[in-house]
């Protein structure tokens, strides 16, 4: 059964987004449950706009805020392309996730929670539930995919190799489309169930 992903959507559209989640995630080297539990977090839909305190809105069925929108203006990216049904939001999704990751300070899972905020309150509280919703949809994709986790014998040789893949990607295309506090501190200890899976593709 597939994990709730948008509880007010029809069954269809819920397997869609599933579906450009998962897209999304190969195609910029992110864990697919963690794209698969921002969305789920999120929670938005196509169209909508959520105006937050500092005057920058979230967007959309990943609710992308629109004060990365900057950072994308060059290629001609607008909130309203943000805003559009369709696979395009959850790519613009992921491809922020992978800046977080691959610039920002922290775990992995602080990290992904920047995408929410980088207020430490606001980001702990994220980041313990998107621990939990990402171990679900781990199970999920492991039954469904073959997939690894990223704790795993093997998973860092892999992660390396996706990593220098994307460097040259990044080197020569510029460009989103292919570029790809806590309260107590058992929060912080790992889970050795709730850890992120990548997608095994076939090598070309």
């Amino acid at each position: 059964m597939m994990p709730v992903l948008h509880v007010d959507a029809p069954l269809v559209h819920a397997q869609e987004w599933v579906a450009c989640a998962i897209s999304a995630a190969a195609k910029y080297r992110v864990p697919a449950n963690v794209v698969l539990a921002i969305a789920e977090k999120e929670g938005g839909k196509p169209g909508q706009r959520k105006a937050n305190r500092n005057g920058s809105h979230d967007v959309g069925p990943m609710q992308f805020n629109t004060s990365y929108i900057s950072d994308l203006a060059r290629y001609g990216i607008t909130a309203n392309d943000v805003a559009v049904t369709g696979c395009y939001a959850f790519d613009l999704a992921a491809w922020r996730l992978r800046r977080h990751i691959t610039t920002d300070a922290g775990d992995l899972w602080t990290k992904a929670a920047n995408y929410h905020s980088r207020t430490p309150q606001y980001n702990q509280a994220y980041r313990t539930d998107l621990i939990r919703k990402a171990a679900v949809w781990a199970t999920w994709l492991d039954a469904r995919f073959v997939t690894h986790g990223l704790a795993e014998p093997g998973a860092m040789l892999a992660m390396q190799d996706h990593a220098q893949k994307a460097k040259q990607i990044i080197r020569q295309h510029e460009d989103p489309h292919t570029d790809i506090v806590a309260k107590t501190s058992h929060l912080y200890k790992p889970i050795p169930s709730y850890v992120p899976r990548m997608l095994m593709l076939n090598k070309q």
